[in-house]
Parts: structure tokens; sequence; C-alpha cells
């Protein structure tokens, strides 16, 4: 079993920045995929950004390219989200995943996932 907690949330202006953390705990596994997801109000959720083990390997949805950030520490079992210039768009929970491939990881099918964290952009 694989706990996430989330952090890092909350309320922020048009074009500020934000750091999403998620500690994991319990058992961790080498070949891990990490990422985030983000849902919105009255929509689906959707994948943000994931990150491999070694971190050699990255892939962020279209609308957040160039603007968000996902690196992870493994000595520390964290995973980060760097988000800049953040846009009202953004507005969302935030969620953590963890997946053994990349590609369920990008379609949801994770094996755990966090609780969640509110970012909230402000116009």
């Amino acid at each position: 079993q694989v706990q996430l907690v989330e952090s890092g949330g909350g309320l922020v202006q048009a074009g500020a920045s934000l750091r999403l953390s998620c500690a994991a705990s319990g058992r961790t596994f080498s070949s891990a995929y990490m990422g985030w997801f983000r849902q919105a109000p009255g929509k689906d959720r959707e994948f943000v950004a994931t990150i491999s083990w070694s971190g050699g390997y990255t892939q962020y949805a279209d609308s957040v390219k160039g603007r968000y950030v996902i690196s992870r520490d493994n000595a520390k079992n964290t995973v980060y989200l760097q988000m800049n210039s953040l846009k009202p768009e953004d507005t969302a929970v935030y969620y953590c995943a963890a997946s053994s491939t990349a590609t369920s990881m990008i379609r949801g099918r994770c094996e755990y996932w966090g609780q969640g964290t509110q970012v909230t952009v402000s116009s």
C-alpha cells in the first residue's frame, strides 16, 4: 500500500507561481511513475504531468506545457509540481497519483491517489 499526501495549494493571483508537493509513504516501487491530475468544478479529472522513477521521462498536458515543471526527490519519496504563470483556468483540485506504467498514468488508471489539494487562481 502507498499513501500519497499533497500539500502546497492555495489562493493566488493570475501570473503567480505555486509549488505543490506530494509525499509518498508505505510500500514504494522502483518502477513507479508519479504524476499529477486536476479536476475543476463540473469537469472531469484530467492528466497534468507525469515523471518516471529516474526523472528521465516526463510528459505534460498541452494546457500546462511550458508553464509547469514536474520533478521528484526519491530520497525524500516526494514529487513536486512547480506551477508558473498561473491562469484562472488552472483553478482545480490537484491530485497526486502513482502508477506502474506511463500509459496507465496518462490514462488515469493509477493504483494510488492522494486526497487532493485546492489551487485557486483569481483574475
